[in-house]
């Protein structure tokens, strides 16, 4: 039985607000997250992830409270996360309302986090977040926001990670995040090819296109996006009947 291919909005908040850029920098609002949130429940999306993009930067704890109203909008599965550092903050995160947690910088730093969190809650309900920037002919771990480089070869630190109890890889490509000029397909496929678990790609999208060459080309178990769903350039019902009709199993609400 083959799964369906996940559409997945995402949510990149600094602070109370949604925000979204270009290569993780020159940030605009793009919303209220509870307000979103609601409406891609509606509209058919899969699941939703909910990321503090400043929290690890800052220094300073997921703002729970947006968690708190997006989950209230939610009949779908939500991970969250920005700057979880220890059980308990990951905890905090879960008992917000998310299904899964997601980690980055933390993890780098001390990779038996993965392991920690995969035992108290599930390696279902781990995802780890990789940031990744082609550099120097490979594609290096980018931490702290995508801003600092971690000195660590992306498809080597997704095997790593699942040997430690990575339940699922968010995989985003810094060279494209936010440009809407299409996911890095060579990235999502090394890595999709690397590890056992499912690898969520992450940005580049603009076009329905775009969706269907990872799904079809870079392997992605699911597709990630952000300003494309939150400035309307593309609602998720008709990009999945574009996908239905390419071959791709997705779940079309009734």
């Amino acid at each position: 039985m083959t799964l369906a291919r996940r559409i997945i909005p995402c949510l990149d908040t600094d602070g109370a607000r949604v925000v979204k850029g270009i290569h993780f920098k020159d940030l605009r609002d793009a919303g209220d997250p509870a307000e979103l949130a609601g409406r891609y429940n509606s509209e058919g999306a899969d699941e939703l992830i909910v990321l503090d993009i400043s929290a690890s930067r800052q220094r300073r704890a997921t703002f729970l409270e947006s968690i708190r109203r997006v989950a209230a909008e939610l009949a779908i599965p939500l991970a969250a996360g920005g700057g979880i550092r220890t059980h308990e903050e990951a905890r905090a995160v879960i008992q917000s309302g998310a299904d899964k947690i997601t980690v980055n910088t933390a993890a780098v730093a001390r990779p038996e986090l993965i392991s920690e969190l995969s035992a108290e809650f599930g390696a279902q309900a781990v995802v780890l977040a990789i940031d990744a920037k082609h550099e120097h002919g490979r594609w290096e771990v980018r931490v702290a926001g995508g801003t600092v480089s971690a000195g660590l070869d992306a498809i080597d630190w997704a095997r790593r990670a699942v040997e430690l109890g990575a339940g699922e890889i968010l995989l985003t490509s810094v060279d494209r995040d936010g440009t809407q000029r299409g996911f890095d397909l060579p990235l999502t496929a090394a890595v999709s090819q690397a590890v056992s678990v499912p690898v969520i790609a992450s940005g580049g999208a603009r076009s329905p296109q775009h969706f269907l060459e990872v799904f079809e080309e870079g392997c992605a178990d699911a597709a990630l996006a952000a300003s494309i769903f939150h400035d309307g350039k593309l609602a998720i019902r008709p990009l999945k009947e574009f996908l239905a009709a390419g071959g791709v199993p997705v779940r079309i609400p009734c």
